[in-house]
């Protein structure tokens, strides 16, 4: 399965660490992704995501059934 947030589509990033001395080396920025149950009252039943810290952040404050229909999502589109 891919390195991407389910809800917001967050994916790694790829960059150049440089050095000092200007020498440039790949490498790669992966979202903090977490597997986690979330409760949806609407439904009354548990849903498993792979989303973003940062996501839960906005489904704690905003709710599940909220956050999807701002993101114009369905729920079978990011269910795992």
């Amino acid at each position: 399965m891919a390195r991407r947030c389910s809800l917001t589509g967050k994916k790694p990033l790829v960059g150049n660490h440089v050095s000092h001395s200007q020498r440039k080396i790949k490498r790669v920025q992966k979202p903090n992704l977490k597997n986690k149950k979330i409760y949806v009252p609407e439904l009354g039943r548990f849903v498993r995501v792979k989303l973003s810290t940062r996501a839960l952040r906005t489904v704690n404050k905003k709710g599940f059934m909220a956050f999807l229909k701002d993101e114009g999502l369905s729920l079978k589109q990011v269910t795992s």
